[in-house]
């Protein structure tokens, strides 16, 4: 476990979703310091309950009307899928005089079920359009291969976001995130060129529920 989390080729998001604030400490107090959650209410109680330096990441769906919840709390936002909740992180993030950092979800695997920007919709990614986001800092980009048992399928769509993050890099100063990878698949993810990833079982154990 250990050498997930603190190998400094890559950071990894420990998600802690479900998990309660004791499991959570078991490995703050192995000094780690980066933690995910997918739900607002939880992610409120936790911030709330634990260390105020751990490091808390949004890596599920959010809702417009929960993101002024988030932005106080949040050291990053994995899931922005929508130019709509880019403009409403931005408006609150001004409420809050912050600018917040994000990554732009990517449909990998073009599955209905997932949210995120499909690559066509990716061209508002220059640095002239990023004047229109004034408290948004642009970090790099998310996202999620397919549920399946095929190792070439996942790989070939994380080289496919590898390469347009590389393409999209040489337009936007400090966009360095590339958040691929989680439990069954981080393996090949780094193999891909991630260097953010999102475990949860592999550290916390199963879950009972999601």
């Amino acid at each position: 476990m250990e050498d997930i989390l603190f190998n400094k080729n890559f950071t990894c998001v420990a998600v802690s979703k479900t998990k309660p604030k004791e499991d959570i400490e078991k490995i703050y107090n192995l000094g780690h310091r980066d933690f995910g959650e997918n739900k607002v209410q939880e992610l409120e109680y936790k911030y709330n309950n634990l260390p105020q330096d751990i490091n808390w990441h949004m890596i599920g769906h959010l809702q417009s009307n929960k993101v002024r919840k988030v932005i106080p709390i949040v050291s990053l936002i994995h899931s922005v899928d929508s130019l709509k909740l880019l403009k409403v992180i931005n408006k609150e993030s001004k409420k809050f005089d912050k600018v917040t950092n994000c990554l732009i979800q990517v449909n990998i695997s073009n599955e209905s079920s997932k949210y995120g920007f499909k690559e066509s919709e990716l061209d508002f990614l220059n640095q002239e359009s990023m004047s229109e986001y004034q408290n948004i800092k642009f970090k790099g980009l998310m996202g999620m291969a397919s549920f399946t048992n095929d190792e070439s399928v996942i790989k070939n769509e994380f080289n496919n976001l590898k390469n347009i993050f590389n393409n999209i890099r040489k337009e936007i100063d400090d966009f360095n995130i590339l958040s691929m990878g989680m439990s069954n698949d981080y393996k090949i993810a780094l193999g891909s060129g991630s260097n953010m990833i999102r475990v949860g079982s592999k550290i916390f154990g199963k879950r009972n529920y999601q």
